[in-house]
Protein backbone atom coordinates (compact mmCIF):
# COMPACT_ATOMS: atom_id res chain seq x y z
CA UNK A 1 0.00 0.00 0.00
CA UNK A 2 2.93 2.74 0.63
CA UNK A 3 3.86 2.09 -2.78
CA UNK A 4 0.45 3.51 -4.10
CA UNK A 5 0.72 6.01 -2.03
CA UNK A 6 4.11 7.30 -2.71
CA UNK A 7 3.36 6.73 -6.58
CA UNK A 8 -0.08 8.57 -6.10
CA UNK A 9 1.66 11.73 -3.88
CA UNK A 10 4.12 12.08 -6.71
CA UNK A 11 2.56 11.14 -9.93
CA UNK A 12 -1.18 11.42 -9.60
CA UNK A 13 -1.67 14.47 -7.16
CA UNK A 14 0.31 16.77 -9.53
CA UNK A 15 -1.89 16.29 -12.42
CA UNK A 16 -5.72 15.92 -9.87
CA UNK A 17 -4.17 19.43 -8.64
CA UNK A 18 -4.67 21.27 -12.29
CA UNK A 19 -7.91 21.13 -11.72
CA UNK A 20 -9.38 19.61 -8.46
CA UNK A 21 -11.43 22.61 -6.67
CA UNK A 22 -12.29 24.23 -9.56
CA UNK A 23 -16.18 24.65 -10.29
CA UNK A 24 -17.22 21.63 -11.75
CA UNK A 25 -14.08 19.16 -10.44
CA UNK A 26 -15.04 16.17 -8.10
CA UNK A 27 -12.04 16.97 -6.29
CA UNK A 28 -11.53 19.55 -3.38
CA UNK A 29 -7.86 21.06 -2.48
CA UNK A 30 -7.22 21.35 1.36
CA UNK A 31 -4.77 23.55 2.14
CA UNK A 32 -2.68 22.90 5.14
CA UNK A 33 0.83 23.59 7.64
CA UNK A 34 3.11 21.10 8.13
CA UNK A 35 3.10 20.26 11.45
CA UNK A 36 7.00 20.02 12.39
CA UNK A 37 7.53 22.24 8.78
CA UNK A 38 5.49 24.75 9.71
CA UNK A 39 5.13 24.90 5.13
CA UNK A 40 2.07 25.49 3.38
CA UNK A 41 0.72 23.02 1.34
CA UNK A 42 -1.87 21.92 -0.84
CA UNK A 43 -3.85 18.23 -1.26
CA UNK A 44 -6.77 17.12 -3.47
CA UNK A 45 -8.99 15.18 -2.15
CA UNK A 46 -12.37 13.53 -2.69
CA UNK A 47 -14.82 14.68 -0.79
CA UNK A 48 -18.53 15.67 -0.52
CA UNK A 49 -20.83 18.91 1.12
CA UNK A 50 -22.56 17.85 3.64
CA UNK A 51 -25.15 20.60 6.57
CA UNK A 52 -22.53 21.73 8.09
CA UNK A 53 -19.55 20.84 5.96
CA UNK A 54 -17.56 18.32 4.46
CA UNK A 55 -17.23 14.57 4.12
CA UNK A 56 -14.00 13.21 3.33
CA UNK A 57 -12.65 9.75 2.70
CA UNK A 58 -9.40 8.81 3.52
CA UNK A 59 -8.02 6.31 0.93
CA UNK A 60 -4.74 6.31 2.86
CA UNK A 61 -6.58 5.96 6.41
CA UNK A 62 -5.34 8.27 9.50
CA UNK A 63 -1.75 8.36 9.12
CA UNK A 64 -1.63 10.30 5.69
CA UNK A 65 0.58 13.99 6.49
CA UNK A 66 -1.91 15.90 5.09
CA UNK A 67 -4.16 14.83 7.25
CA UNK A 68 -2.13 14.80 10.88
CA UNK A 69 -1.35 18.37 9.82
CA UNK A 70 -4.84 19.47 9.82
CA UNK A 71 -5.34 17.55 13.36
CA UNK A 72 -2.32 19.03 14.63
CA UNK A 73 -2.85 23.11 13.63
CA UNK A 74 -6.42 22.57 14.31
CA UNK A 75 -8.07 23.67 11.26
CA UNK A 76 -7.80 23.99 7.59
CA UNK A 77 -9.01 25.96 3.94
CA UNK A 78 -10.90 23.65 1.61
CA UNK A 79 -11.39 24.71 -2.21
CA UNK A 80 -13.99 23.48 -3.23
CA UNK A 81 -16.13 24.63 -6.18
CA UNK A 82 -14.08 28.07 -6.77
CA UNK A 83 -14.91 28.58 -3.30
CA UNK A 84 -12.62 28.95 -0.04
CA UNK A 85 -14.12 27.58 3.35
CA UNK A 86 -12.31 27.57 6.44
CA UNK A 87 -12.62 24.44 8.26
CA UNK A 88 -12.35 22.65 12.15
CA UNK A 89 -13.87 20.38 14.25
CA UNK A 90 -12.54 16.70 13.00
CA UNK A 91 -15.25 14.52 13.11
CA UNK A 92 -14.28 10.55 12.72
CA UNK A 93 -17.27 8.86 10.78
CA UNK A 94 -18.41 5.36 10.97
CA UNK A 95 -17.96 3.60 7.30
CA UNK A 96 -21.69 3.28 6.54
CA UNK A 97 -22.54 6.83 7.49
CA UNK A 98 -19.42 8.10 5.54
CA UNK A 99 -20.54 6.42 2.29
CA UNK A 100 -23.90 6.67 2.67
CA UNK A 101 -22.68 10.97 2.26
CA UNK A 102 -21.34 10.45 -1.35
CA UNK A 103 -23.86 10.10 -4.26
CA UNK A 104 -25.00 6.50 -5.16
CA UNK A 105 -22.60 6.43 -8.16
CA UNK A 106 -19.57 6.73 -5.90
CA UNK A 107 -20.60 4.02 -3.28
CA UNK A 108 -20.16 1.22 -5.22
CA UNK A 109 -16.37 2.47 -6.54
CA UNK A 110 -16.28 3.32 -3.08
CA UNK A 111 -17.04 0.23 -1.69
CA UNK A 112 -14.89 -2.02 -3.97
CA UNK A 113 -12.02 -0.54 -3.25
CA UNK A 114 -12.76 -0.77 0.35
CA UNK A 115 -12.87 2.63 2.00
CA UNK A 116 -13.60 2.76 5.30
CA UNK A 117 -12.23 5.78 6.53
CA UNK A 118 -14.36 8.55 6.57
CA UNK A 119 -13.74 12.62 8.85
CA UNK A 120 -16.39 15.23 8.59
CA UNK A 121 -14.83 18.37 8.35
CA UNK A 122 -17.25 21.54 10.14
CA UNK A 123 -17.01 24.87 7.88
CA UNK A 124 -16.92 27.72 10.02
CA UNK A 125 -19.29 30.22 9.66
CA UNK A 126 -18.28 33.67 7.75
CA UNK A 127 -17.81 36.68 9.35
Amino acid sequence: MEHVRTFSKRTVNPVVMRFAGSAHSSFAVVRHVGRRSGRAYATPLLLVPVADGFVIELTYGFAVDWYRNVVAAGHCTILWHGREYECDAFEVSEADMGLQAFPAILRLPLRMLGARDFVKMKVLPEH
